[in-house]
């Protein structure tokens, strides 16, 4: 236990800091490849000093394998956070993060299907009932709105992609320290973002003063404060411990809303939800290989 900051409380604070991206996201009028852009653009600048500082000299040491992954890695977050951030416009808080909290899951297929890491009964028991989780949001947001879940089916695929993104930056973490590995990753997806936001037309300047403020919140909180925090922890707290906690950011994110931006909890959004996370959770207790349970996600 480190005698100067308890680690749970930066957990806890992770945990509120990372359920506010979703209502940032809400706030602000900003098209979503926009919104994207800016966060991940701020979060590289506010790394430039540290990175140049301290850990500039280590780009001598990537091998060009590494750089391949790093760039794979960032389109696919770039992407994951345009459908994610897109999927807000469409469908409610509490759909669109608890769609997102399966990601543990896409994880543990993807390592089986890349890594032949084998799939136990415990985990495909659990993954059934997650998906049927989904089903039950899903079902009770196509009664509300056709576009509604539409909004899910994009948090769905955004999901996938944050998975992909973890997948190829798996290996190059190992051997890279967290912040030249964040500073390259986001810098590539910044790259992307604005390529994905010049090819559309969307305008990078021209938004409210309230909109900036959003896009530097989202930079600040959910992604330097939020994960840094979870990074710290580790070092602290078992990795089950802070993959279980992540689960907890669809329920501070759904409260955040209903007091922010007026959004209700349907019954079937709580049941599902409910189950999703039982079953994330119950997976999660059950993989306890680092590799399985070490999934920290940048929501």
């Amino acid at each position: 236990m480190n005698k100067w900051f308890n680690p749970y409380v930066a957990l806890t604070v992770g945990v509120i800091t990372v359920s506010t991206s979703a209502i940032f996201v809400k706030l602000a009028d900003a098209p979503a490849g926009v919104i994207a852009f800016y966060r991940l653009f701020f979060s590289v600048l506010f790394l430039l000093p540290v990175f140049l500082l301290k850990y500039v000299g280590e780009l001598k040491k990537i091998k060009r394998r590494d750089w391949l992954f790093s760039f794979f890695a960032g389109v696919f977050l770039a992407f994951h956070f345009i459908l994610w951030f897109e999927s807000l416009n469409y469908t409610s808080v509490a759909s669109s993060t608890v769609l997102v909290t399966l990601q543990p899951l896409f994880a543990f297929i993807g390592t089986y299907l890349f890594f032949q890491e084998r799939l136990s009964n415990k985990a495909i028991v659990s993954g059934v009932m997650a998906i049927l989780g989904s089903v039950v949001i899903s079902w009770g947001d196509f009664r509300i709105s056709g576009m509604a879940l539409f909004g899910d089916i994009l948090a769905l695929v955004a999901c996938a992609l944050v998975t992909a993104y973890l997948l190829f930056g798996q290996d190059v973490r190992k051997r890279l320290s967290l912040v030249t590995y964040t500073f390259i990753v986001y810098g590539f997806s910044s790259i992307t973002l604005l390529l994905y936001v010049l090819v559309r037309g969307d305008p990078l300047t021209g938004y409210p003063t309230s909109d900036w403020v959003w896009f530097i919140l989202l930079a600040i909180f959910p992604t330097l404060l939020g994960h840094s925090l979870f990074n710290w922890a580790v070092r602290y707290i078992s990795t089950n411990v802070i993959s279980m906690s992540i689960l907890f950011e669809p329920i501070g994110a759904a409260i955040l809303a209903y007091f922010i931006l007026n959004e209700m909890v349907t019954w079937t959004q709580f049941l599902g939800g409910l189950l999703v996370m039982l079953s994330v959770g119950y997976f999660l207790r059950e993989n306890r290989k680092a590799n399985q349970t070490k999934v920290l996600v940048p929501e």
